[in-house]
């Protein structure tokens, strides 16, 4: 454990704001999905790492990729403790993202732990792959899960 709060240490002194999605590929990278886990267990952390990586896919929102896409796309990460919700509106060129479940209808949902989710947005882990393993589940529109990714600059680490 003194490794994971070694690293959780760390994390939790980072200024997420200046780490770069590269940077932040890398540190995903070099984690274990136990200690994603374990981190992911200190909720003001958790909320923090979500709300940059939420954050920050306005930027990374490729438009000309979207074309005339509209949708809503519900994210959920479960959690130790509790789940998280966030939804991304990609609409007339544009991408909003809020934190909350609304009433409106989610043309897809995207389930997953804190783990997967992490490696999924860094470009850690291959979409198609842990749909089929069972660690992302898809509710709703599969075609438009599945291409998600193109609608994103995802880092590599």
């Amino acid at each position: 454990m003194a490794v994971a709060d070694d690293i959780g240490a760390h994390l939790a002194s980072l200024d997420f704001a200046a780490v770069s999605p590269a940077e932040f590929a890398r540190l995903v990278k070099g984690l274990s999905a136990q200690q994603i886990k374990d981190l992911a267990a200190d909720e003001a952390l958790r909320e923090r790492v979500l709300a940059e990586v939420f954050g920050r896919m306005k930027q990374q929102f490729r438009p000309e990729a979207a074309g005339t896409l509209d949708a809503l796309i519900r994210w959920k990460i479960t959690g130790v403790s509790s789940d998280a919700v966030y939804e991304t509106r990609i609409s007339e060129g544009r991408c909003e993202v809020t934190e909350g479940r609304t009433e409106t209808e989610a043309r897809t949902t995207l389930i997953l732990a804190d783990a997967d989710f992490l490696k999924l947005v860094s470009g850690n882990a291959n979409p198609v792959t842990m749909f089929m393993m069972r660690k992302l589940k898809i509710a709703g529109d599969v075609a438009l899960a599945s291409g998600l990714t193109r609608y994103f600059d995802i880092p590599k680490a």
